[in-house]
Formats: C-alpha cells, sequence, structure tokens
C-alpha cells in the first residue's frame, strides 16, 4: 500500500526534481550531499535511508530557525519603541547572552560547521545589540552605549584571531559560552519574579526561543558531534521554558509591582468647584453639607 502510494508520488514529482534551475539543484546538493540528494529529490527514495531523512529534516528546521531568528526580537524591539520603557527587561540578561552568542559564533565559524546549524546566532546577536542599548537608553544610562558596543567589537574581533585566542582556548570559552548562555535567563526570570509581571518582554520572542532550542537540540545531535554545543542548547531550553511558564503565570497581571507602587503613590488629582477654587476628593468627602434640613 505505501509502496503503491510513493510509486504514485514519484510519477507526479519526479518530473519537477528532474529538471530543477541549476542554483536550486546546487543549493540541494550542498545542503543534502550528492548521495542524500540523489536519493531523496530525483529518486524519492526515503525508506532507502533513514539517515537521509534525519538530515533532510534538520536542514529544513535549522533554516527555518534561521529564518524566524531573522525577526524573533522584532517584537520586543517594536515594544520597547512604542512604550518608551525598559520595564521587566533586564539588561544583564541581554549582555550575558551576546556574549554567549558571540563566543559560539567565532566557534562554529573556526571550526566550519555547517551555517545552517548556528546561522540564527549573528542573527539574533545583532538585535540584541539594538535591544540592549534601547534598555540603557530608557533606563536613563545612555552614557553606557558606547562602551557596551566598544566593548563588545574588541571582543568578537580577539575571537575571530587564532594569533589572540588559540583553539584550545576557544574550546574552554564555548564551554562557558553554554553555562553563559543559560545563565542569561536567570536575571531575566529574576526580573519577572521580582517585578510581578512581564512588563514589556515579548510573549513572540520567548515562545520562538523555546521552539528554538528545542529544535537546535535535535539539529545538533544530527549533524554536530559536539557535546558543548549541545549541552548549551539543553540548559537554554530548560531555563527557556522557566521563562515561558512564567509568562503564562503573569499572563493577566495588569502591572508590574513597580507600576503599582507608583500609581499608589501618585498625587490624587484636585477638582475645580464652581467658582475656580481648588477642592480635593478628600476635602469634598469631609466638609459638611451647608444644606438646611427641613
Amino acid at each position: 500500500m505505501a509502496e503503491k502510494a510513493l510509486e504514485t508520488i514519484r510519477s507526479l514529482v519526479q518530473p519537477l526534481t528532474h529538471n530543477l534551475p541549476a542554483p536550486v539543484t546546487d543549493v540541494g546538493r550542498s545542503l543534502l550531499g550528492p548521495f542524500c540528494y540523489k536519493t531523496l529529490v530525483l529518486d524519492i527514495d526515503p525508506f532507502t535511508s533513514p539517515d537521509c531523512v534525519k538530515l533532510a529534516v534538520s536542514k529544513g528546521l535549522g533554516i527555518g530557525i534561521i529564518g524566524a531568528s531573522s525577526i524573533v526580537k522584532v517584537p520586543q524591539l517594536i515594544k520597547l519603541l512604542n512604550s518608551q520603557s525598559a520595564e521587566g527587561i533586564s539588561f544583564l540578561s541581554y549582555l550575558l547572552e551576546s556574549g554567549s552568542y558571540l563566543i559560539s559564533l567565532s566557534y562554529n565559524i573556526r571550526h566550519g560547521f555547517p551555517f545552517s546549524t548556528y546561522g540564527e546566532t549573528a542573527l539574533i546577536l545583532v538585535q540584541n545589540i539594538v535591544i540592549a542599548s534601547l534598555v540603557l537608553k530608557y533606563s536613563g544610562k545612555s552614557a553606557g552605549i558606547a562602551a557596551w558596543v566598544a566593548g563588545l567589537a574588541a571582543a568578537g574581533g580577539a575571537l575571530f584571531r587564532e594569533d589572540i585566542v588559540d583553539v584550545k582556548t576557544l574550546a574552554w570559552l564555548q564551554a562557558g559560552a553554554g553555562v553563559l548562555g543559560a545563565s542569561s535567563k536567570l536575571p531575566q526570570i529574576f526580573t519577572i519574579w521580582q517585578e510581578g509581571g512581564t512588563g514589556q518582554l515579548s510573549a513572540f520572542a520567548v515562545i520562538n526561543y523555546l521552539l528554538g532550542s528545542l529544535s537546535r537540540i535535535f539539529t545538533t545531535l544530527q549533524e554536530v558531534p559536539d557535546p558543548l554545543i549541545l549541552y548549551g542548547f539543553i540548559a537554554g531550553f530548560a531555563l527557556n521554558a522557566v521563562l515561558f511558564l512564567q509568562l503564562i503565570w503573569y499572563w493577566n497581571a495588569p502591572a508590574s509591582k513597580k507600576t503599582e507602587s507608583k500609581k499608589l503613590n501618585r498625587p490624587i488629582a484636585a477638582d475645580k468647584d464652581a467658582s475656580g477654587n481648588s477642592t480635593s476628593y478628600a476635602s469634598k468627602a469631609k466638609s459638611p453639607s451647608t444644606r438646611r434640613r427641613g
């Protein structure tokens, strides 16, 4: 039954797969390799090699993650710009995460791993730099933006130069990057717990991080035989799950504790009577009535 269905699919699809444009064919071969490209695309015979199917799924997930990562932080960026507030967002979290991504990016590039297994790192890093700079600005620390960007640029310049950071040292840094990336979630988790709300934190970003880290565990198992990278994604997924649970828990929270305290400390507005004199709500409530009782 399955074989008949597959034969039907072959008869319909093979005329297309055998006449794909050269650029598409080249990309397919480079992603899957000659053998898996022939097995899956030309012969359309997935049962011959289950490993090729796993590789194709891994490549598809990797490309999907890279595509989603190009906009994953855009909702967070828009929320910051619209609200002009960094409430509920931890700069330390972005600092640690950016440091982790910078190390991982240099480690993957210098080891020649497939771009589909780490491409989102570069895209998210750029978005992180912009968002962290806005957090500093809206927190009243604009003077720190130049130091933050310059420090990151200097660290990146050193990581990509083998005469400054050799391969052995880079491996140790990558091991630390896994811990750094996971621990970058802790300040954000603590900030949400402390303020009693998610503030300007983007739900879209949190959910995408959770799904992305889960997918990266699969793609790393399939394509990157490096436990240093795998353990980092596993730890990241666990803490992303905590952030997701916080997002659900505080979903209907009206405001953070900080915002509520500001509202409570706000002075009561005064009304004006008919003659133009200011009269507070408290004084109106306590003033005796001058109307004669019958």
